[in-house]
């Protein structure tokens, strides 16, 4: 078997085995002389979905849909089901995800593991906040039903948990009721980050999703420029195109990254002005508007074998607007450029999971070719300023964040601790915990 990486391809990986999961009671055995970690679909970008010298646990055959009442819109399903899986059977039945990142090859498992979350956190907080109950499965072979209104902590550990607290086996999620697969979206350019969080914040009041990109490598006079999309559910009757007409893919890892300073300084300038002229309001297919990127299969080889590494960093209010000028100025001036420079500003709604990366606060994620000691360097200086403005590290984009950077950030890391699964470790654990 390969050496199932990560989605960024860093931290490169040795040794590490895996293990097709088909029944849950498979999962709760455990390994005998080897930490085991369950495994979605391998879309986090660091080390939390690797095990070096260990096990993988991998649970994509576990993906059936079990139940669906289609009144009050909760449906059942196996942690293995990818949010695809769920979209193409709800939506026909007037149903869709409560919450979804920016791709829909997640598994519920992993979602659940890492809590994501999506353009609308301001209106709906995290995807944990609409699990209703789980069922998780220990290496003793003791299965726990877990909900949100039980004391005993399990549900609050699993949520954001990083998948160290067990085998999720079946999951129940309330979906969303929608008319349609329409989104009405708005673009509005911005020419600076002052005129970005005013702009969000006048969208937060009407618009159930918002976010925005940034362009990183912009000259000096145009520092913080970007493009605010908000957008919400179309209305009944609505009629649009039926999504992406076309699909593409990176047939093989390039020998060298495509995605270089330069290379992004120019096509970050001509997005940019070409978005200027586009019509502000349009009625958009949901597949364009929540997962651009999943019609170009495999574009994380663009990167070259080295991979990459994304910085996604919350910051606190105060100290937000300083410390992104800070980092795009550094960025800027250091030449590293990402396609995917992504602002957004979360809510106050409170995750039930301990580990939960988004807070109230701005978040901004940045996708960086990995070119070697430099990058590695440059990024550990990122992390030591957001560290120090009091912000934290999103663990499930993270390849470099220290064991002090962890602790702070997550201060109820020692209760999750205490209810890690012996059987269960991850590269990332060993490495913020240790």
């Amino acid at each position: 078997m390969n050496r199932l990486p990560s989605f960024g391809r860093y931290p490169p990986v040795h040794q590490q085995s895996g293990r097709r999961v088909s029944f849950h009671h498979e999962a709760a055995l455990g390994t005998d002389d080897s930490s085991a970690l369950p495994r979605g679909n391998g879309c986090s970008y660091g080390d939390c979905c690797l095990n070096e010298s260990g096990t993988l646990l991998l649970g994509r055959p576990c993906n059936r849909l079990l139940a669906f009442d289609a009144k009050s819109g909760v449906l059942r399903c196996e942690a293995g089901t990818t949010l695809e899986e769920i979209i193409d059977f709800a939506l026909p039945q007037g149903f869709f995800l409560p919450v979804t990142p920016g791709t829909r090859l997640v598994t519920v498992g992993g979602a659940i593991a890492n809590d994501v979350h999506g353009k609308n956190h301001h209106a709906a907080g995290t995807f944990g906040c609409h699990v209703l109950r789980f069922k998780l499965w220990r290496s003793d072979r003791r299965p726990m039903l877990c909900t949100p209104q039980q004391k005993d902590g399990w549900f609050g550990a699993t949520v954001a948990g990083l998948g160290l607290t067990g085998w999720v086996g079946w999951v129940d999620i309330q979906l969303l009721r929608v008319a349609n697969p329409f989104m009405v979206v708005e673009e509005h350019p911005f020419g600076s980050l002052e005129e970005f969080f005013a702009l969000s914040s006048a969208s937060d009041r009407d618009f159930d999703y918002t976010v925005a990109w940034v362009d990183c490598l912009a000259p000096a006079r145009s520092r913080g420029r970007g493009i605010l999309w908000r957008a919400n559910h179309a209305p009944p009757l609505a009629k649009g195109s039926s999504g992406i007409r076309w699909q593409a893919a990176i047939p093989w890892e390039l020998p060298f990254p495509a995605v270089g300073a330069r290379r992004i300084r120019a096509f970050n300038a001509l997005y940019y002005h070409w978005k200027r002229l586009r019509p502000t309001t349009r009625l958009a297919h949901y597949k364009g508007f929540f997962y651009p990127l999943d019609h170009i299969a495999h574009w994380n080889r663009l990167y070259g074998p080295r991979g990459f590494l994304q910085l996604q960093c919350v910051l606190p209010h105060g100290h937000a607007t300083f410390v992104i000028h800070e980092l795009l100025e550094r960025c800027a001036t250091q030449g590293m450029g990402s396609f995917l420079a992504v602002l957004k500003v979360f809510g106050e709604r409170a995750s039930p999971g301990w580990l939960s990366f988004p807070r109230p606060g701005v978040t901004l994620a940045l996708d960086v070719p990995h070119q070697g000691s430099q990058t590695i360097a440059a990024l550990r200086a990122f992390y030591t300023l957001i560290h120090e403005a009091g912000g934290a590290i999103y663990p499930a984009k993270d390849a470099l964040m220290t064991k002090e950077q962890f602790q702070a950030a997550y201060p109820r890391w020692a209760e999750l601790a205490a209810r890690r699964d012996p059987a269960i470790s991850s590269s990332l654990w060993r490495r913020v915990s240790a």
